[in-house]
C-alpha cells in the first residue's frame, strides 16, 4: 500500500473519533457545570485547555463563557479541532482513498458530512445541544458499524483501526483529566454527592455507565471507576483495551517482518510500563501525571507510526 493511502485511511478515520470524542468531551463540560452552584462559564477554560486548544481560542480575542466555548468546540472555522472542521477532514481524506473504502462506508461519511453541515449551520442553542450531539454520535457510529460490516480484514483495515484506536485513547485520558485534576472544585470535595456526580458524568460521557454497573452495582466509587476506564481490557473505550488494539493491528501489519518496527515496540513499552499496575499505584503516582505520560506516548506512537509507514512518500 503507498504511503499516502495509508496516510488517508488513518486520519480519515482518527477525525472522525475526534469528532465524536469532541462531542463527548463537550457533553462532559455541560453536565459537570451544571453541579456547580456559582458561574457555569468558569468550567469551559478548563475543559477547552483538556482539548488542547484554549490557547486558538483566547488568539480569537472572545470572551470565555460556556456558549463561545461550545460554539468553538463545535462548528469554529479556525478551530482545527472543532466538530465541524474533523468530519470536512475525514470526508476529505475519504475522497482520497475512495477506491480503499467500500461504498458503504464513503455514503455514512458524505451523510455524517451533510448531517453536520445542516446541524451546525448556525449556533446551537442550549435547549437543542444534547440532540444534536447525540446526532453526532450517531453518524460516526454509522460509519464505524459499516466499516465493521463491510470493509476485508486487511491493512487498509488495520491503518483505519489504528487511527479509531490512538484517537480513542487519547480522548478517555483527557476526560479523565478534565474531572480529576482541573473541574475537582477543592480537594474537600473529594467524596461529596458533587464529586459522585461528577465521576457518574465521566462515566456516561464515555458510554460506560450501563458496563460499569453491571460489573461493579451502584456502591462503587472512584477507585473502580478509575480502574474501570484505564486497566479493564472489557471496556471499548479504555485506554488498555484501546492500546491492546493497537498492538494487534500493528502486528497484523508487521506479519512477516523479522524486526520489529519501532512503533509497535514503543506500543509494548506503553503496555509494559503503564497499563500492567494496579489501580492504587497509579493513584499513588497522580492521576493526573500518570495521563500526562501516555498522552505524550501516545502521540509519539503517532509519530512513529507515520515514520514506520512512510505516510508522507
Amino acid at each position: 500500500m503507498l504511503g499516502k493511502t495509508a496516510n488517508g485511511l488513518f486520519w480519515m478515520y482518527r477525525y472522525l473519533e475526534r469528532a465524536e470524542n469532541t462531542a463527548r468531551l463537550i457533553e462532559t463540560g455541560q453536565r459537570i457545570a451544571l453541579t456547580r452552584l456559582n458561574d457555569r462559564d468558569e468550567e469551559w477554560g478548563p475543559v477547552l485547555q483538556s482539548a488542547g486548544t484554549l490557547t486558538a481560542f483566547r488568539a480569537q480575542d472572545e470572551d470565555l463563557n460556556q456558549e463561545t466555548a461550545i460554539n468553538w468546540m463545535l462548528r469554529a472555522r479556525g478551530n482545527p479541532s472543532s466538530v465541524l472542521s474533523c468530519i470536512e477532514a475525514a470526508r476529505q481524506n475519504a475522497r482520497l482513498v475512495r477506491a480503499a473504502v467500500t461504498g458503504e462506508v464513503w455514503e455514512a461519511v458524505n451523510a455524517a458530512y451533510m448531517d453536520a453541515r445542516d446541524l451546525l449551520a448556525r449556533r446551537v442553542r442550549e435547549r437543542d445541544l444534547p440532540q444534536v450531539l447525540r446526532a453526532i454520535r450517531q453518524s460516526t457510529s454509522l460509519v464505524r458499524g459499516m466499516t465493521h460490516g463491510t470493509m476485508l480484514r486487511n491493512e487498509i483495515y488495520d491503518f483505519a483501526r489504528l487511527g479509531t484506536f490512538l484517537e480513542r485513547a487519547d480522548n478517555t485520558a483527557r476526560i479523565l483529566d478534565v474531572k480529576y485534576y482541573v473541574l475537582l472544585p477543592s480537594a474537600g470535595s473529594v467524596g461529596t454527592s458533587i464529586d459522585n456526580v461528577q465521576w457518574e458524568t465521566i462515566l456516561r460521557s464515555l458510554s460506560a455507565h450501563g458496563g460499569f454497573r453491571m460489573e461493579y452495582g451502584a456502591g462503587a466509587g472512584p477507585l473502580e471507576i478509575t480502574q474501570f476506564l484505564i486497566l479493564d481490557k472489557r471496556m471499548p473505550r479504555s485506554l488498555a483495551f484501546c492500546v491492546d488494539k493497537l498492538c494487534d493491528n500493528l502486528r497484523y501489519l508487521h506479519k512477516g517482518d523479522r524486526t520489529l518496527m519501532p512503533s509497535l515496540k514503543q506500543v509494548n513499552h506503553l503496555q509494559a510500563m503503564y497499563l500492567s499496575h494496579d489501580v492504587n499505584a497509579i493513584f499513588d503516582f497522580g492521576l493526573h501525571e500518570f495521563i500526562g505520560q501516555i498522552l505524550d506516548h501516545l502521540g509519539q506512537v503517532a509519530r512513529q507510526i507515520e515514520i514506520d509507514y512512510r505516510f508522507y512518500e
